[in-house]
């Protein structure tokens, strides 16, 4: 029987446990926070919560042209404690609900930390195990998956405090939302947060450093959401650095490089994240480790050490838990001797959850426009869908790319409300190597939003022949 050891309990964790124990491996899982691990309890799962009580505010703010008559938009206001409790609430019953399922399929899951050990032995690596509580010890592993994940990046003049400068992680400690919120960094978490407390009443001021909001993601779509955004009362400072974040007598002050002060009740710092994998005696064990802290891996997972793996953000192969979820799982299957279909990133969705959603997959406009990537394009608004107008929906688009010759659907942008289930199809489409052709002849529901997929493949369909 193989003898797993699992450093880190987040979706690259659990997931290649659960397909550990499922090929009859022998399954340990070191896990400092909880099952889940920072994407479960402080990151991914309490920000979707978050949204979705954001979500529900606009819904009331903006239902006059629907006819749901509110006199007085401001009377409908955000309980903080009681968001802030549910979001804590929902995390720790997901969180149970992952510890159930390794319990029950005969994972070991230890709440600690853990490290390589000096030297292997033969095809052993050892694995210096320190439970919360407990004295250290040692376990020979035939395989090691190192998924610890990721933690907020801190800048050295813009210290979080918890109080008035906050990390993403601490803000569900507030004891009320910010009267006025400052958020430095404007890539998906940024325009996240920002989205959310701005349809929560909250007065946003968003800092950027590049001249638009999500500079990595679609320039049509990125643009789309930034005009929603002013449109709702955000300010949104562009081609602005910020220097640093200090405290003041009620609140924080926040300087920009160019000498431009910003005030606020509260800062929340949205600059990216750092590896964690300072403290695993990598380097020491001989695994190679990328500038920033990155551990180097293949494919299918595997760092330069036989046996030794990692998964999920600490690789800083693509910070999505699908991917990293994914990540493990191809680890153990490859590890454990089963068939395996290298990561394939082209075909992996991401989402931004504004409102409205951006999601996307496969090739990008920027590929099609430098000439790396040969393509036609569409590019459908929703203003002239019946469901999107129905529910009032104004903003948003769907986006195709397909082969120029063969109709290959190869990528796909979709901004609007659930947009992360509206790609779905597209992505199907890209992994299934179906052309737009197939996609125009398969009957949607009317009135839908995802008519306006197939309506899109239609135009392109129509294309071929101009």
């Amino acid at each position: 029987m193989s003898r797993i050891v699992i450093i880190g309990g987040g979706p690259a964790g659990y997931e290649a446990a659960l397909v550990a124990a499922q090929l009859d491996a022998e399954v340990t899982v070191v896990e400092a926070d909880g099952a889940g691990g920072a994407c479960v309890l402080s990151d991914c799962v309490p920000s979707k919560t978050f949204i979705a009580s954001s979500d529900v505010v606009t819904a009331f703010r903006e239902g006059g042209d629907l006819g749901v008559i509110n006199d007085n938009p401001e009377e409908v206001w955000v309980d903080a404690q009681a968001v802030h409790a549910r979001v804590k609430k929902l995390a720790l019953a997901q969180s149970h609900d992952i510890a159930t399922k390794l319990t029950k399929a005969g994972v070991e899951l230890v709440a600690g930390t853990a490290r390589l050990g000096d030297d292997a032995l033969g095809h052993r690596h050892p694995v210096i195990i320190t439970p919360a509580g407990g004295d250290e010890y040692s376990v020979d592993a035939d395989v090691v998956l190192i998924a610890t994940g990721a933690t907020p990046r801190v800048l050295p003049d813009a210290r979080p405090d918890g109080e008035r400068i906050l990390t993403w992680r601490q803000v569900y400690d507030l004891p009320e939302l910010p009267s006025k919120l400052v958020i430095v960094g404007s890539g998906v978490t940024g325009a996240e947060f920002a989205s959310a407390y701005l349809a929560a009443g909250v007065d946003v001021t968003l800092v950027s450093s590049r001249d638009r909001v999500m500079p990595h993601e679609d320039a049509d779509a990125a643009m789309a959401i930034e005009n929603v955004f002013r449109a709702r009362g955000m300010t949104i400072l562009g081609n602005a650095r910020a220097e640093s974040v200090t405290r003041t007598a009620d609140g924080v002050l926040v300087t920009l490089a160019d000498g431009r002060t910003v005030e606020a009740s509260h800062a929340l710092m949205a600059v990216g994240s750092v590896p964690n994998t300072g403290s695993l005696n990598l380097q020491g064990y001989g695994v190679t480790v990328a500038p920033g802290g990155y551990v180097q891996v293949d494919r299918v997972s595997r760092t330069n050490v036989p046996g030794v793996y990692a998964a999920g953000d600490c690789t800083g192969v693509l910070p999505l838990a699908s991917v990293a979820a994914m990540q493990g799982r191809v680890a153990m299957w490859h590890s454990l001797g089963e068939a395996v279909i290298p990561l394939k990133l082209k075909t992996v969705a991401a989402n931004v959850f504004t409102d409205p959603e951006l999601a996307n997959v496969g090739v990008s406009q920027k590929e099609v426009d430098s000439g790396k990537v040969p393509a036609r394009t569409v590019m459908l608004s929703l203003d002239g869908n019946a469901r999107a107008k129905m529910a009032n929906v104004t903003d948003g688009f769907i986006k195709l790319f397909c082969r120029p010759a063969s109709g290959l659907i190869i990528g796909g942008v979709v901004v609007a409300p659930k947009a992360s289930e509206l790609i779905l199809p597209i992505s199907m489409a890209i992994e299934n190597h179906l052309t737009v052709d197939q996609l125009a002849h398969t009957i949607t529901i009317y009135p839908s939003l995802s008519g306006s997929i197939a309506e899109a493949a239609r135009q392109l369909m129509q294309h071929e022949f101009e």
